[in-house]
């Protein structure tokens, strides 16, 4: 067993208001120079929607991630040979087009423009070019359909529902729409790491962030294609690949990352994850609809004396064995198995998870009232407006069994907690809810509790990274022998 600590994230999507305070705050922190224009380290998108860029979901587009090839697993790009052999051409390589042109506005033309009779306006110019430049298409073009449903009709997970349930999804009555905010999901098996011909790429051994070494990025933008996500950016001024490095910095002075401290709807928990990196490579092969499940069985559990004894050994020291036993991730992850990877066929083993979202989910309305002739306060799975089969390709590989679990789970403790606060549910109707999931009324009120009630030091369990050590083990002469102890340079798996 080969325990790692990986700080890991998670998104509760029902409380998502797709406000983009995140993007702002991380693009004023990151990306506010020249050639990160049309960096978007963070961003927020529409369900249904092309995302940003354009269809990054649909791999037979943009071949990243990984695939199993008979008993191996392959980037989909190809052998090293084969991406050598693309190295001043990548036909996978999402273009200007698939982002957007950056572009500013002449505002010095609305001060000191000629006297007319006409209104100055400030038209728009290219960041890249400095010419003039007609707006079509930008980071949020599809935000709330805003781009028309035209654009939402091509989101590659609309591919398995029927004609009835496309448009039912798109009837102005039954109009509905979720949130996504994506960030680097920092994954256990990197596509990005992998493509990465000049090995720029590396996963830190004390928290498993995946950073970009500026000094040994020669600009091939593999990385940008092999990500799946398409969450590495090529900086055309510096010639450089950058992304999200999850403020590292903050956290190792105690401070949660500068996305999730501005989340105004409190969406994001933090915390330390241990897994077992043995069994990176048997899981990344897992059949496709196991994929959920097999990554669930990964993570370890940190209370296990097992598990601590072989971390301990791996020097994650007590503190952080500490911090991944109070870590909200494992709760939503493990523990209660509510969130789920997003795409997790792309086989990266992503680090980031998602809480499936719930509304609109109340019941039919009649003269102004929930009709509960049936029972029911909340619709039920089959009448729900966002087709199960959609949510299931998002977030369970087309498993269908594993995201009803995990929003019937998530109703049951809605439906026991308006019983017990509004009193219009009976009881027995709750407690009966309940029980067919194994949800025992503790478990219900904890899991509404971090839900709705959550303190920032139940959000985010930083653990205490300790850099001055970590530095002084690692510029050591004993330090650069032994290679052992909390932070240090413990070898990565670059991938199987």
């Amino acid at each position: 067993m080969d325990v790692r600590a990986q700080v890991a994230t998670v998104f509760h999507l029902d409380k998502c208001i797709g406000c983009h305070t995140c993007s702002i705050a991380c693009k004023n922190l990151w990306t506010s120079r020249e050639g990160a224009e049309y960096m978007w380290l963070n961003n927020v998108e529409t369900k249904p929607g092309t995302g940003y860029p354009t269809q990054w979901e649909d791999q037979t587009k943009y071949q990243g991630g990984w695939e199993v090839k008979g008993k191996s697993l392959k980037l989909r790009l190809g052998r090293r040979l084969g991406v050598l052999s693309n190295l001043f051409f990548n036909p996978n390589l999402p273009i200007m087009d698939d982002y957007y042109e950056p572009w500013t506005y002449t505002y010095e033309h609305l001060f000191n423009a000629p006297p007319s009779s006409e209104q100055p306006t400030a038209r728009p110019i290219s960041k890249v070019t400095g010419k003039f430049m007609d707006i079509e298409a930008g980071p949020n073009w599809d935000d709330d359909l805003g781009g028309s449903p035209v654009y939402a009709r091509n989101d590659p997970n609309l591919a398995d529902l029927s004609d009835a349930e496309r448009a039912a999804l798109f009837r102005l009555e039954q109009l509905v729409f979720f949130y996504i905010p994506r960030i680097c999901n920092h994954c256990l098996n990197p596509g990005c790491l992998a493509a990465c011909p000049s090995a720029a790429i590396y996963k830190r051994a004390e928290d498993g962030i995946v950073l970009v070494n500026q000094d040994k990025c020669r600009g091939w933008r593999f990385c940008v294609s092999g990500c799946p996500y398409k969450k590495v950016y090529y900086n055309w001024m510096a010639g450089k690949s950058e992304k999200c490095i999850l403020c590292y910095p903050r956290m190792e002075t105690g401070q949660a990352p500068a996305c999730f401290h501005s989340c105004v709807g409190r969406i994001r928990y933090l915390g330390v994850l241990l897994y077992d990196a043995e069994r990176i490579e048997e899981v990344a092969k897992s059949p496709e609809t196991e994929m959920v499940a097999a990554q669930r069985s990964l993570i370890l559990d940190p209370k296990d004396p097992t598990v601590i004894a072989a971390a301990r050994m791996n020097g994650i020291n007590d503190e952080w064995i500490g911090a991944a036993k109070k870590s909200p991730v494992y709760r939503f992850v493990k523990e209660w198995a509510l969130a789920l990877p997003l795409h997790a066929e792309f086989r990266t083993l992503p680090t980031l998870f998602y809480v499936p979202p719930l509304l609109p989910i109340a019941a039919s309305s009649k003269r102004g009232k929930y009709d509960l002739t049936d029972g029911e306060f909340f619709s039920s799975l089959e009448d729900s407006r966002i087709p199960i089969r959609y949510m299931a390709r998002l977030f369970s590989c087309g498993n269908e069994e594993i995201i009803k679990t995990a929003i019937k789970k998530l109703w049951a403790v809605r439906t026991y907690m308006r019983a017990a606060s509004v009193g219009d549910i009976s009881d027995q109707r709750a407690t009966s809810a309940m029980s067919e999931l194994g949800c025992t009324p503790e478990e219900a009120r904890e899991i509404a509790r971090l839900t709705s009630l959550p303190r920032w030091s139940d959000r985010f369990v930083i653990p205490p990274y300790q850099r001055e050590d970590v530095i002084q083990q690692l510029t050591s002469p004993i330090g650069h022998k032994a290679q052992v102890g909390f932070g240090s340079n413990v070898p990565v798996r670059r991938g199987p």
